[in-house]
């Protein structure tokens, strides 16, 4: 009979050990960070009313690897190549950061996020 009692005591010390770590292990996984979050200092372009109706939004930016490779942009959900056209104007530039569309001697440049002056995307100029 004591056989019994040790046995009961010791799964429920067990139990208790095991509920512990795994709530120890539960609390530290909240602290984890999203590895595919862009760091902070690059402010997203202002989303909302004043930038739906302020003109095209660059969505997106893929460039090969390889020189020479493709340029790829993302301008409202319609995905363009450089020398392309959106909209009647001609793609003529894709950077890391911004899509540049020409549309005679207009020039505007589109911004994924702002500038270190904290200028966003979408100016329009003059040749």
């Amino acid at each position: 009979m004591d056989e019994a009692v040790i046995t009961t005591t010791t799964r429920r010390a067990v139990g208790a050990a095991l509920f512990a770590f795994l709530l120890c292990g539960a609390a530290g996984a909240q602290g984890l960070q999203d590895p595919t979050k862009p760091p902070a200092a690059a402010a997203p372009v202002a989303a909302g009313p004043i930038a739906a109706s302020a003109g095209p939004q660059l969505q997106s930016i893929l460039i090969a690897r390889e020189a020479g490779g493709r340029h790829v942009a993302v301008i409202d959900g319609e995905t363009v190549r450089l020398g392309e056209r959106f909209h009647g104007a001609k793609v003529a530039r894709i950077g890391e950061n911004e899509v540049e569309l020409v549309r005679g001697t207009e020039r505007q440049v589109l911004r994924l996020y702002a500038d270190a002056d904290g200028v966003l995307g979408g100016r329009t100029a003059r040749r």
